[in-house]
């Protein structure tokens, strides 16, 4: 029928975490009627020696560098996955993930264009306890098999990874990054750097291993080079890539009300050195220089800014425009 042929390989992990690694891909419709249970999983070690041979002409290279490799369904070694023994599998490097991309190859997909996908080229950190295999990789692995006629119990989907040429999309957050402008759409962020005029998206997690998974509203300070991500009555505070210390911390922390439960957008305005963060129909006014919200805020949206009679969900600021973005 077309599918891929697998044989049966060998394992030096325990079953239970082998199998942890293939669930998502059999609830996708991977394996169930294939002619194979189970891919050989082999630890690779590397004794006083960063060019670890082991037999298939892919030698590791000690830690970090490659992490595994897997061979797509064949005979022999096909559907044989390798781990480099010299890994330390902690925060950064899940062997979860990497074993389930790993078995993704196994079971004959190739990586995927989708920054998203479990089969992305680049290694990007999710939560094992939460993870749903990416919609990309469901199509992939339906592809190949068909989809999967057993029943499964209802469970969460993983929202699909969004499209910049989508007409109805409306973006999360606006934001600059020392010259760059940043998107802000679910778990990802496309950037536009000043010299080309091709967005390259990529998820939020793999910037900012530290940021929270989606965001509000986001902004720069060029007074304090920050970056300032945030979500729900929390927000982050970035300096490059590392998160600052005490962060992060409560939207008050800028002077908001403390009944206020989200930041809608927020916009700086390095020439006066002012912030507005937008709440519902009202803005307020924060002073970078004197870490202190203005005197007679909040004012109306409406009443500034003319015609903006809708909900405010992103702001940016165009050739010394303020330009805030309002979506039904």
């Amino acid at each position: 029928d077309g599918e891929p042929e697998l044989s049966k390989g060998y394992l030096t992990l325990s079953s239970p975490k082998q199998e942890l690694c293939l669930q998502s891909w059999h609830e996708a419709r991977a394996y169930h009627n294939v002619g194979w249970t189970s891919p050989g999983l082999r630890l690779v070690p590397c004794v006083g020696d960063l060019v670890c041979e082991h037999g298939d002409f892919y030698p590791f290279d000690g830690p970090d560098g490659t992490l595994a490799h897997a061979f797509a369904p064949s005979s022999g070694i096909g559907g044989d996955a390798h781990f480099d023994e010299d890994e330390t599998f902690t925060f950064r490097y899940v062997l979860f993930l990497v074993a389930a991309h790993e078995f993704g190859h196994s079971l004959g997909l190739s990586h995927s264009n989708d920054p998203g996908a479990l089969m992305a080229p680049v290694y990007s950190y999710k939560n094992p306890d939460t993870f749903v295999l990416p919609q990309d990789d469901v199509r992939g692995i339906q592809s190949l098999y068909g989809k999967n006629e057993d029943p499964i119990p209802p469970g969460p989907t993983a929202p699909p990874t969004p499209d910049a040429c989508d007409s109805s999309l409306v973006l999360d957050a606006v934001a600059t990054l020392r010259g760059e402008m940043l998107f802000f759409k679910n778990g990802f962020f496309w950037r536009i750097h000043p010299q080309s005029n091709t967005p390259e998206q990529t998820l939020i997690a793999n910037f900012w291993p530290d940021a929270p998974d989606s965001v509000d509203a986001a902004y720069e300070s060029e007074q304090s080079d920050r970056v300032f991500l945030f979500k729900g009555r929390q927000v982050w505070a970035f300096s490059g890539y590392d998160l600052v210390r005490d962060y992060p911390k409560s939207i008050s922390s800028f002077g908001l009300p403390k009944d206020i439960k989200k930041v809608d957008a927020a916009l700086n305005d390095p020439e006066t050195g002012k912030t507005l963060f937008f709440v519902d129909s009202n803005y307020y006014s924060y002073d970078e220089t004197t870490k202190a919200m203005d005197s007679g805020f909040p004012k109306r949206v409406d009443k500034t800014f003319s015609g903006m009679t809708r909900k405010v969900t992103a702001a940016l600021q165009n050739r010394g425009e303020l330009l805030p973005k309002a979506h039904d």
